[in-house]
């Protein structure tokens, strides 16, 4: 075979090597660009959740203040409805609609306690052992759609007595711990972190982080309202910070590549995504 021929062969092999390379790579460049973002969904009660009255009311949930401390490609869905308990979240179908909508490699975050105890609300109370089972179904469900799951014991009331701080929350944060335990995800211990972080501020600074509003500052409640269960702005960024920090703390790369650590000086509230389900 002449040599022209031979050197032509091994060009067109290579124009066509070069173009199977450039088109491999466009399509790996494109790939990346439209990778789906990771979902984080909030699973919760009132003190995780996104509140809607923003114009009439200072009260605020940490999880619609997480987005301050998170950055890339990553969205939030904040599911954490007031008043509810593992019990009620399951039978009104929220946690099915979580599920709906989780995809493999999303992220679960999970917080109750606060209404599972109130023995005189059938449609909310759990006992320690049934919350222990709501939990652990949750969990479950989640580990079986490949999730990332985070379960967290409930945030601290603010309640003190002489000075001296109580817990409130009874069995039900040593029960999320033996959850975590026994199914092998993290556990945040938000009531310990914000309890902690409550006694070294002391009773009387604490109390401008909680819903104790003075007569006549809004609408909602032009005659005042004490409330040390549920966080204006500024208490919603500390918890959302307390959970930010122990997640980096915990080396938990599947959320921690998102934090961000040096926010700017205005919070960044969640986008409103919950269902309504007529109640």
């Amino acid at each position: 075979m002449p040599i022209p021929k031979i050197l032509c062969i091994f060009v067109h092999i290579m124009r066509k090597s070069f173009y199977l390379v450039c088109m491999a790579v466009a399509l790996l460049l494109c790939g990346a660009a439209t990778k789906r973002p990771v979902t984080l969904f909030m699973v919760g009660d009132s003190t995780m959740a996104d509140k809607t009255e923003l114009d009439i009311s200072p009260e605020r949930g940490w999880g619609q203040l997480l987005p301050t401390y998170l950055k890339g490609n990553i969205i939030l869905q904040n599911h954490a409805m007031n008043g509810r308990s593992t019990k009620s979240f399951l039978d009104e179908g929220r946690w099915a609609e979580v599920m709906r909508r989780a995809r493999k490699g999303d992220i679960v975050v999970i917080q109750f306690g606060h209404n599972d105890a109130k023995v005189s609300d059938p449609t909310r109370y759990a006992s320690v052992e049934d919350y222990t089972a709501n939990l652990t179904k949750m969990v479950r469900e989640a580990q079986q759609k490949k999730l990332h799951v985070i379960l967290c014991t409930p945030v601290a009331r603010r309640y003190f007595k002489n000075g001296e701080f109580y817990f409130h929350h009874g069995d039900y944060p040593t029960a999320a711990k033996q959850v975590a335990h026994d199914m092998r995800v993290p556990l945040i211990d938000m009531e310990q972190l914000t309890a902690a972080w409550l006694q070294s501020i002391g009773d009387d600074a604490s109390k401008p982080y909680y819903m104790n509003v003075p007569a006549g500052e809004c609408t909602k409640f032009p005659e005042g309202k004490i409330d040390n269960t549920h966080y204006r702005e500024q208490g919603a960024l500390m918890a959302a910070q307390l959970f930010v920090q122990t997640v980096e703390q915990q080396h938990l790369p599947w959320l921690k590549r998102y934090l961000n650590y040096r926010p700017g000086a205005t919070p960044v509230y969640s986008t409103f995504c919950r269902p309504s389900f007529n109640k």
